[in-house]
Order: structure tokens, then sequence, then C-alpha cells
């Protein structure tokens, strides 16, 4: 069975750049252990995520949005090799956070922290089941800093997110909460 890992991060991250170059490295490793790669299909860290995991021979999907298509003229990028579409914006993020194994959560602006938090409100009230949920980068540490108060966020609550620093501690991260939600 190959699991199927959803990564969401900003759609302005140009290649060449540090982020989109670490989503390239994180979706190589996630198809080298046989993940299948699930993103929001359109560019930046979407396509890098995209492209590392076709370039290493891994299967990719691209959860679009027709909204999305008709209004901005969007695309899903060329590493998709499997496209579902999704009638809007709403209906999309829902399907990424639902139709996974795992989430990996890079650097972002509104849209990227408007999908981790719909993820981790999703897990905490039991929406969905809880899955693996990692976010990379420092700055998801600083936004967590800020945010998190002990008298709205429980440490039951907080342990439903991982943080990792770079993709290849993410995916040593995933492999041992794969082993532990398989116990």
């Amino acid at each position: 069975m190959a699991y199927v890992i959803s990564v969401f991060g900003a759609s302005a991250s140009p290649p060449g750049s540090a982020d989109y170059e670490a989503a390239r490295d994180l979706g190589r490793r996630l198809a080298k252990l046989g993940m299948v790669v699930q993103t929001g299909g359109y560019g930046g860290i979407m396509e890098a995520a995209s492209r590392g995991a076709y370039e290493a021979g891994g299967h990719v999907i691209g959860v679009t949005c027709t909204l999305f298509e008709q209004t901005l003229a969007l695309r899903a990028n060329r590493w998709v090799q499997e496209e579902i579409k999704q009638p809007t914006l709403r209906a999309r993020v829902v399907y990424l956070v639902e139709h996974c194994d795992g989430i990996i959560v890079m650097p972002g602006g509104i849209g990227t922290l408007s999908e981790l938090a719909l993820a981790w409100s999703f897990m905490q009230v039991g929406e969905i089941q809880r899955k693996p949920f990692i976010a990379v980068g420092g700055q998801w540490q600083r936004t967590l800093a800020a945010f998190v108060d002990a008298n709205y966020i429980t440490a039951r609550d907080l342990q439903l997110l991982t943080l990792a620093r770079t993709p290849a501690e993410a995916v040593r991260l995933l492999q041992q909460l794969v082993q532990v939600s398989l116990t």
C-alpha cells in the first residue's frame, strides 16, 4: 500500500529559490520511500514537490480547482501525473486534508497557514483521524511560538503537530510516525 502525503506550501516560490529546492528535495525523498506526493497541483512549492517526486520515479497527484482555472487561468504543473479537479478552493483544501495518509507543510503564506490550521483543527475535534502532520522550517516554529498559548491550546493538541527544520528531518519523522500508526 502506497502512502499518500499531502504537501502544502507557497505558490510564489520560484525555481532555484531555497524553499523551492527544499520542496523538490522533499518530493524526491518521499518518492524514494515509495510514497505518493499529493499537492495543490500548481506552481511554487507545489510544483517543486511534484517535480522532485516525478524525477525520483514517484507518483504525483495534483488536486486542482475549477475556480482557479476559470478566474486565474491556472493549469496543473507539468509534473502532475494524476489530476483530481475540485470545483472550489474550499473543496480542494478539504480534499487535500482528508484524502491523505500524512501532511507536510512547507513555508507559505495565507493559503498555507489556512491549510495548516484546517488540518490541525480537523484532527483536534476528530473530524479526520489523527495522521502524521509535520510543519517544516523556521517560519512555522516562529509562527507557532507566537501563537501557542497554554490557556487555549492543550499539550494534547500540540502533540498533533510535529515541527521539523529540514525536509530530511521531516521525512525521518514521517517514517517514525507512520511506524507508530501501523502498530
